[in-house]
């Protein structure tokens, strides 16, 4: 029998994509709001819909900047600035497009998009194929045999697929392992240092060859004077970067999998797209 398919979709990612892949040509609505994202994040749902041909369809989105990683790090993120003020109206927007395409909106307070993500994945991974749409390379830690993650690419239904076979030849560790990679290395991005002076390719390296964060510390000894005293020094923030980096997967989601259902009726995008004008 034929596994049932779910598409779980980054909104913030689409949102975000949709309105720096436009900008500055602003599109205004009847009202005077502006719409450029709000197109391309139904345009991109179009296209991912008519490519992955899901079952299943649920949008996932963040839920405001303070989550349950700035509790345990003030500095996450913060070097992020506030979203454009042509962008804020469009959040809204874009979960009321999202709803009137049938699709459930799901966001929990003080988690992440990608822990929702993450957690659906956990849920349903053992009896439903699942791809996810994002920009996202951290939710690589969610690849399985039956998981495959879409990297947004340039243009609208471009991706780079990763599946679990792929990621493991290029990056030579397994998908969890990403997290201890992340641990040591940081992301700039995310604002979280991990070990300073360690680099991405050492931290691959060291967790290719130790496998953990506890078999790079239980080797401390064959490691270079220069690594011992990065990671003996930044002890306590190669912990802390490791509870950041992980996608959490046990957020509780109320939703159930009937809502999700997809029912694909092209016309819909076209209506909708029409509405927001």
């Amino acid at each position: 029998m034929e596994r049932e398919h779910l598409l779980l979709i980054d909104g913030m990612a689409l949102l975000f994509r949709s309105f720096y892949a436009t900008a500055p040509r602003w599109m205004v609505n009847s009202r005077g709001v502006p719409t450029n994202a709000v197109y391309g994040v139904v345009k991109h749902i179009e296209a991912a819909t008519n490519i992955l041909r899901p079952t299943h369809v649920v949008c996932c989105w963040d839920m405001g900047s303070t989550t349950f990683r700035t509790e345990w790090f003030p500095d996450y993120k913060a070097n992020r600035g506030e979203p454009p003020h042509e962008l804020i109206p469009q959040f809204d927007l874009a979960k009321e497009a999202v709803a009137m395409l049938g699709i459930p909106n799901i966001g929990v307070l003080s988690a992440e998009a990608d822990d929702c993500i993450g957690s659906f994945v956990k849920q349903y991974r053992e009896h439903m194929q699942i791809s996810i749409i994002t920009g996202d390379r951290d939710l690589f830690q969610l690849l399985s045999e039956h998981v495959t993650v879409y990297l947004l690419a340039k243009g609208i239904g471009n991706y780079e697929a990763y599946t679990l076979e792929r990621f493991i030849q290029e990056k030579g560790i397994q998908p969890q392992q990403l997290i201890d990679v992340k641990a040591l290395m940081g992301d700039p991005s995310d604002n979280y240092p991990g070990v300073r002076g360690i680099g991405e390719k050492q931290a691959f390296k060291l967790i290719q060859q130790y496998g953990s964060i506890e078999g790079v510390l239980g080797n401390l000894a064959n490691l270079t004077k220069a690594q011992q005293q990065k990671i003996t020094t930044h002890l306590d923030l190669l912990h802390l970067s490791r509870k950041l980096a992980a996608i959490h997967c046990d957020i509780p989601i109320q939703l159930e999998l009937e809502e999700a259902k997809w029912h694909d009726e092209r016309k819909r995008f076209a209506e909708v797209l029409e509405a927001i004008r």
